[in-house]
């Protein structure tokens, strides 16, 4: 089979950090795209590094999952730094600093943040005077897919209380014409606001990605295969998801049990209807992912596995215990993204049930799959996440990702005849010795690209990790604080980069 040459185009052997915006310092409680986004960028490029990866940023609701996001388009509000409106006049500085945004400075307030945020950027709109501006007007007809939706779909949600769109009077819920324009005209002030806000998003995020592609950084965008439930996406296309006729799901989203979940995973989040989408050539696919590539360089898909073959759990279920495997659409969607990305690239997260067909698509695609190091620290030595073990170059390699332990929070409570094979493997003695040996090793490896967590650059426990699957509350909190650049070896890092061909061309 011959395979496209745009498909067969690999990454470029590098390095990189998996570092989330809401994990930057910043004085106003989450990272934003300001100034500590960029000296981030500085950071990287002075350890070598040409990888930036970063958690989806849409806006994240019930639960502050990244993964849970109420549009699969929009940019999350929390990111829009507060100083560079305060540059362009929209707002006083003394109007930020009077709110208390934090209670430490490594953690995330997100209930602090709901209830500051908004009222600050609201301020800011009443200022603007950007809708007849010729930027604003073409941003707004560039993304003409999704923003009018979008912003109903908030407006409305404010208007119900910010209750689920499934709560909402039974009008404007099955989206009557009647209702839509209703609510269009009632809440027109309101819809600005939420036009406004995404403007500035990526006003600031396009400011933010021509800085870090300056520095020869290549920014890596993480997106969920499914979509949340209450979203505009699921509101304004559910015939395009497995709902019924008072448009609830009837089968949802997860995984099947297995050695690490008794009961699996049941993620919820509705399933798509792949045949009605295949019926008009995955539109709403293709849209998606022509956003994700104005945003990023690089696309990780979340869950790449679903793509062929996804499990289903009726909705009635509690559990993921009771469920069944279908067929998804394969190389069909695979092809529209592809037509769909530009210059962009894919990174498939083939983690979980790799079937032969989920082989053969990874294959006819060409997209890098990804090894996860710390799953293989135990051993055995033919264990498939071991560096020693790769069969080729082109794929991704992590120290852990965003639902895994830090190197350090693994190997706390391990006792030393539980660790006795990686000290072997990495030629060390002592459990303290063994995160940056890994992360050399990682470097040495065939991997085209190396992803280590920002926590495990710093060696920070699992106070710091960012995610325990399958819980709610607790998570995607952990922030680094400014001094702790001072703690990095800054030469250590740099010197591993040139020493295994991952630094920059000269």
């Amino acid at each position: 089979m011959t395979i496209p040459m745009k498909q067969m185009q690999q990454l470029d052997r590098g390095a990189g950090v998996l570092m989330p915006i809401s994990a930057l310092p910043s004085p106003y409680g989450i990272g934003t795209l300001g100034k500590e986004s960029y000296r981030f960028a500085d950071f990287l490029q002075s350890i070598g590094c040409i990888y930036w990866q970063v958690l989806p940023v849409g806006p994240t609701s019930f639960g502050d999952s990244p993964y849970q996001s109420f549009s699969a388009f929009a940019g999350n509000p929390y990111f829009i730094d507060l100083d560079i409106l305060v540059t362009e006049g929209l707002l006083e500085k003394e109007e930020i600093t009077r709110y208390s945004w934090q209670v430490s400075e490594d953690e995330i307030a997100y209930d602090r943040i709901y209830q500051y945020r908004f009222e600050v950027l609201k301020k800011a709109f009443e200022r603007s005077h950007h809708r007849k501006t010729k930027e604003f007007q073409e941003f707004c007809k560039a993304n003409a897919y999704w923003l009018d939706d979008y912003a109903l779909y908030m407006a409305v949600k404010n208007h119900f209380d910010s209750h689920e769109w499934q709560l909402w009077d039974e009008d404007i819920r099955f989206r009557t014409q009647e209702a839509v324009d209703a609510y269009t005209s009632k809440l027109a002030e309101e819809i600005e606001y939420w036009k406004f806000v995404q403007f500035k998003f990526r006003q600031q995020w396009d400011a933010f990605r021509a800085y870090v592609n300056g520095k020869g950084i290549k920014i890596i965008g993480d997106i969920p295969l499914y979509v949340a439930e209450d979203s505009s996406d699921v509101w304004v296309h559910s015939e395009l998801f497995e709902m019924d006729e008072r448009k609830k799901p009837i089968n949802v989203a997860g995984v099947p049990p297995d050695l690490f979940s008794e009961n699996g995973q049941r993620w919820g989040n509705p399933l798509y209807r792949w045949d009605v989408m295949e019926q008009d050539d995955f539109t709403w696919w293709r849209e998606r992912m022509k956003a994700s590539a104005a945003l990023y360089d690089v696309i990780r898909i979340d869950h790449f596995i679903g793509i062929v073959n996804y499990y289903s759990i009726p909705v009635t279920c509690p559990t993921a215990k009771i469920g069944e495997w279908k067929e998804g659409p394969g190389k069909k969607l695979t092809d529209a993204i592809n037509e769909s990305i530009g210059n962009a690239k894919i990174i498939a997260e083939d983690l979980g049930a790799v079937t032969a067909k989920v082989r053969r698509l990874m294959k006819i695609t060409g997209y890098p799959g990804m090894k996860v190091l710390e799953f293989g620290l135990e051993g055995p030595a033919d264990h498939e996440y071991l560096p020693h073990n790769y069969k080729h170059t082109n794929l991704v390699a992590y120290t852990g990702t965003h639902d895994n332990e830090t190197l350090v929070g693994f190997l706390q409570d391990k006792l030393d005849k539980t660790l006795a094979f990686a000290y072997r493997y990495f030629n060390v003695k002592t459990k303290e010795e063994l995160p940056y040996a890994i992360i050399r090793t990682l470097y040495s490896s065939i991997a085209d690209v190396v992803i280590v967590q920002m926590q495990d650059f710093l060696e920070l426990d699992n106070r710091a990790r960012m995610n325990f699957p399958s819980t709610i509350g607790g998570n995607w909190k952990w922030r680094m604080k400014n001094s702790q650049y001072g703690e990095l070896n800054i030469d250590r890092l740099k010197e591993l980069a040139y020493l295994y061909a991952r630094a920059p061309k000269e």
